[in-house]
This record gives structure tokens, sequence and C-alpha cells, in this order.
């Protein structure tokens, strides 16, 4: 005797979504003016240009820095060469640190000298920038081993007030 097989459920096709099928939601986009169409249209002879002459030409019209006629801010100024030192412009003029505070050597072995290499290779700075700038900032239960030796490092004057009372060689 034959047995039957029952017959599997079909399975339910899901619509794949393609791009060529996706359209804007409905009033999401306006519909384009249509220029020069007909008087109904409202955009007839000029079409929205204005009057005639330098604004209606492509790329017409004054630009931004035009002043009514007067010599413009740009013009008015001394011309000078080069870069101006009064605006110091941070990116090519003025040096930017890495900053760490006193407190943070508190724990650190006074046979090994303090510089920037020592330090990045601790991990207490993470970038050496234009140089290394310690200063001031001392936590209460923290205090600093006697006898640190710096190197290469620039000091701000609360830092080097509490680094030579505590009897630091700064150089």
């Amino acid at each position: 005797m034959a047995t039957k097989k029952k017959a599997a459920a079909p399975k339910e096709r899901v619509a794949q979504m393609k791009l060529g099928s996706l359209t804007p939601a409905k009033g999401s986009r306006p519909k384009r003016v249509r220029i020069g169409r007909g008087h109904g249209s409202g955009m007839v002879k000029t079409g929205g240009e204005g009057g005639k002459g330098q604004t209606v030409r492509s790329g017409g019209g004054k630009g931004p820095a035009f002043e009514g006629g007067q010599t413009p801010w740009a013009r008015r100024l001394p011309h000078r060469r080069g870069y101006s030192q009064k605006a110091r412009d941070i990116g090519h003029f003025r040096a930017s640190f890495a900053v760490i505070n006193l407190h943070r050597l508190a724990d650190w072995d006074v046979s090994v000298e303090v510089s920037p290499e020592t330090l990045k290779a601790r991990g207490l700075l993470s970038d050496l920038r234009d140089g290394v700038k310690l200063l001031g900032a001392v936590k209460a239960d923290k205090s600093l081993p006697t006898g640190l030796r710096f190197r290469d490092i620039v000091f701000s004057a609360t830092a080097r007030e509490a680094l030579v009372a505590a009897g630091a060689v700064l150089e």
C-alpha cells in the first residue's frame, strides 16, 4: 500500500523591496514650477527672475562683500605680507602644551628623571604636543617625594614654588 505524504503548507512569500519601486510620501515633495508655460501658470515673460540687467544673468548680482560702492573692507586695510603676529593665529604661532598636575607625581620613583618621554612611557600623558607643562594642583592626601629631577618641562609659578620647597632639581 502506498503511503501518502501530507502536502506541505505553502510558504508565505514576502514582497521584496526594490530601489526602483521606492516613492516619496505624498505631499513631501512639492511639484516643480514649470516656467514659461502660459499666462495661467503665473510664470511668464521674466519667469521669476525680476527685471532686466545684471540680476537676471546667470551668476549676476553683487558679491557678498559689496558695500554699495564704498571701498570694501578688505581693500581699506593696510596691505602687509606674511602672517600677522598681532592676530596670534594659534595654529601657527602659539604653543599648545600637554598639561599634568603635581599630585599625579606623588608616587613617582625618585631615581627616575621626570621628562616628557618618561611621563608618556608611564601613561601619564597620551600626547606630548609642543611640550609639557606642570601645574601646581596638589591634593591634600598626597605629598610630593623629595629630590625629584625634571628635564624639558615648563612649570607654572605655583608648581615651581611647591617643587623648590620639596627640594626638586629643575633643569
